[in-house]
C-alpha cells in the first residue's frame, strides 16, 4: 500500500552576420552595462576541467579556435542561418544580439502558422477527418494528413536550425534571445551553448497519434534542442521554456490537450558526455529525455549526462528521463508550483539508467509527496544521498520502494559506477539558494 503523509514524514529525516572584425562591426557591448559583463567575452570561454561528462577525454571547447572571419554577432534568423552554415563543422563562433524570431522570412516578415499552410488543410478537417469515433484507431493517413505534413514540412524549413561540430552560441548580455527555434545538435561533435534564453518552439501542425498511451494523444515536432548522435556538448546558462503559448491554455481534441511543444532539451540517439549546468528548465511539460527507446540497446555506454546546478520549475515530468545513460545528477534545484495538479514527476529511472542523484532540493505543495519525486519505468538502479525535500533530509530510493511496494519491482543503489568528473558538491540547501539565484540565461557571473 501507498505509505500516506504521516509515515512519509516519519521516513524523511532518517532518510544580420556580421564578421567580428570587420570595419564596420557593430559595437555589440554597448547596451550590456557596466559591469563585468561589459569587458568580459564569454565566446571563448571552454568547459573548465572535470566539470560533468562532457569534459572527459579532449573536453569541450566549441568554437574557441575560430579565426577573426568565423566569428559572427547576428541579430535576425537570415543571420543566424548564414552563420550555421548548413552545421558545417568549421570552427565558429556565433554571438546572439537581442531577439531573433525563427518565425520570419528571409526578409524578415513575420511568419504565423497561416503562412505555412498548404494542400487544403485545416486543423477543423483534420479533427472531422481522424475523430477516433469515426476513424477508429488506425494512424492518420489520406489527403488530410498528407496536407498536414507538407504544411509541417515548411514550418520545418524555417524553425529547425541545424548546429554543426565546433561550433559556440552565445548570447550577448542578459537580453539575449531565440523564439520559436528548434536547435538540432545531430551528429556533431564539441558544441556550445551559452547564456541564451531559447523559447516557444511553437508546432503549428501536431500530428494525432490514436494509440499513444493506450487512448491516442497529440505528438509536437520540435525539441527546443535536440541532441542527436551528438558528443561533447555543454548547455550552460540557458533558459528554456514555453513561454508565449503555453500548453496548458491550448484546447483539448479527442480528450487530449493539443500539445503545441515536445522536449525543452532532448539527448538521444547516441549522444555522449553532455554537461548541462546553471540553466533553467520551466512551464513546461516533457522537460528532458535521455535515451529514446527501450529497445535502442546501441545506446549502452553512451548517454553520458551531467546535469548540475540547474533549475526545473513548474515541470510536469521527465527533470530527467533515463534510458541506458550513466547520469549525474547533482545540486539541482526544483520547484513544483502549488497549483501544479497535472504533476507527475521528476526523477524517471528507465530502462538500464544508471542514475546518481545527490545533494538536490527539491520544493513542492502538500499534494505532492517525496515518493512522487522518482518514477521506474523497467529501472533498476538509483544512488540518492544528501537530498532534501521542502528542507528535509529525504531518502529517495528509500521511500520510493516503500511507496511502491508490491506494485513495481524496487530500484537498488548499485548503480555500477561512481561520478568522478565533477567540481566540489555543495549541501542541497546551499546549492538550493545559489540556484535560485544564478540559473538560466543573463546570470554569467
Amino acid at each position: 500500500m501507498r505509505l500516506r503523509h504521516a509515515a512519509l514524514a516519519a521516513l524523511l529525516p532518517a532518510v544580420l552576420c556580421v564578421p567580428a572584425h570587420a570595419d564596420d562591426a557593430r559595437d555589440d557591448t554597448r547596451d550590456i552595462g557596466h559591469d563585468a559583463r561589459a569587458t568580459r567575452d564569454i565566446s571563448r570561454e571552454t568547459l573548465p576541467a572535470d566539470d560533468g561528462w562532457a569534459s572527459a577525454d579532449s573536453g569541450t571547447t566549441g568554437g574557441a579556435a575560430a579565426d577573426d572571419a568565423h566569428v559572427f554577432t547576428v541579430t535576425d534568423r537570415a543571420g543566424l542561418v548564414r552563420a550555421l552554415d548548413g552545421g558545417s563543422a568549421t570552427p565558429k563562433i556565433i554571438r546572439i544580439a537581442g531577439t531573433i524570431d525563427a518565425n520570419t522570412d528571409d526578409e524578415g516578415r513575420r511568419l504565423d502558422c497561416a503562412d505555412y499552410t498548404t494542400g487544403g488543410y485545416s486543423l477543423k478537417k483534420y479533427l472531422a477527418a481522424y475523430d477516433p469515433r469515426t476513424w477508429g484507431s488506425a494512424k492518420p493517413n489520406g489527403p488530410q494528413e498528407e496536407a498536414r505534413k507538407a504544411s509541417a514540412a515548411r514550418q520545418a524549413e524555417r524553425v529547425e536550425l541545424r548546429v554543426g561540430s565546433n561550433t559556440t552560441i552565445v548570447g550577448l548580455g542578459d537580453d539575449a534571445l531565440l523564439k520559436g527555434a528548434a536547435l538540432q545538435i545531430s551528429d556533431a561533435d564539441n558544441v556550445i551553448v551559452r547564456n541564451l534564453e531559447i523559447r516557444d518552439a511553437y508546432d503549428c501542425f501536431p500530428v494525432w497519434q490514436p494509440n499513444s498511451g493506450g487512448i491516442g494523444d497529440w505528438k509536437a515536432a520540435y525539441d527546443t534542442i535536440w541532441l542527436r548522435g551528438a558528443s561533447h556538448v555543454w548547455i550552460d546558462h540557458v533558459t528554456l521554456s514555453d513561454k508565449g503559448h503555453p500548453d496548458e491554455d491550448e484546447p483539448t481534441y479527442f480528450a487530449r490537450n493539443h500539445l503545441r511543444h515536445d522536449g525543452l532539451l532532448d539527448i538521444t540517439n547516441g549522444s555522449d558526455l553532455v554537461t548541462v549546468s546553471w540553466s533553467r528548465f520551466a512551464d513546461h511539460d516533457k522537460a528532458m529525455l535521455i535515451g529514446n527507446g527501450d529497445t535502442a540497446t546501441g545506446d549502452r555506454g553512451k548517454l553520458r549526462v551531467t546535469l548540475h546546478h540547474n533549475e526545473f520549475e513548474s515541470v510536469v515530468q521527465r527533470a530527467p528521463r533515463v534510458r541506458f545513460g550513466q547520469v549525474h545528477l547533482y545540486n539541482n534545484r526544483y520547484v513544483v508550483p502549488d497549483d501544479a495538479h497535472d504533476y507527475r514527476y521528476s526523477i524517471g529511472a528507465g530502462t538500464e539508467s544508471a542514475i546518481h542523484a545527490e545533494h538536490n532540493a527539491f520544493h513542492t505543495p502538500a499534494h505532492v509527496e517525496a515518493a512522487d519525486l522518482v518514477k521506474s519505468w523497467n529501472g533498476s538502479a538509483l544512488r540518492t544521498e544528501g537530498n532534501v525535500f521542502n528542507d528535509y533530509p529525504v531518502d529517495l530510493l528509500t521511500l520510493y520502494n516503500a511507496y511502491n511496494s508490491g506494485s513495481e519491482r524496487d530500484l537498488t543503489a548499485d548503480t555500477g559506477w561512481t561520478p568522478v568528473l565533477h567540481g566540489p558538491v555543495d549541501s542541497a540547501a546551499a546549492a538550493d539558494r545559489a540556484v535560485a539565484r544564478g540559473a538560466g540565461a543573463g546570470r554569467i557571473r
